[in-house]
């Protein structure tokens, strides 16, 4: 394994992350960043060429179950356990100032 990724190189995507690393960190960051080249070195070494692309590694079919009509909850019994309520609607509190 090579040391792809250099102490400079890492130095200089933290400052444009504006991220302080520390002397171990960097040192770290460059191994790590490295062994992931590594990695993708090796998988662009495979041959590949017989190997039809996938969406999925696995065959799917449709995972989603069907849309069914069935029983709920009653909307008068929920809307009655709510804190607030207004117009058969849960009312919560504003996010973007006092206005309602």
């Amino acid at each position: 394994m090579s040391e792809r990724i250099t102490r400079d190189e890492v130095i200089h995507v933290a400052r444009l992350a504006r991220l302080d690393l520390s002397d171990a960190e960097i040192d770290e960051f460059a191994h790590q960043m490295s062994d992931i080249l590594d990695h993708a070195a090796d998988i662009e070494a495979l041959d590949v060429g017989d190997i039809e692309p996938t969406s999925h590694p696995l065959p799917m079919v449709n995972v989603l179950r069907a849309d069914e009509r069935r029983p709920s909850l009653d909307r008068d019994e929920v809307l009655a356990a709510a804190p607030a309520e207004q117009n058969g609607q849960f009312r919560v509190p504003p996010i973007l100032g006092d206005e309602l």
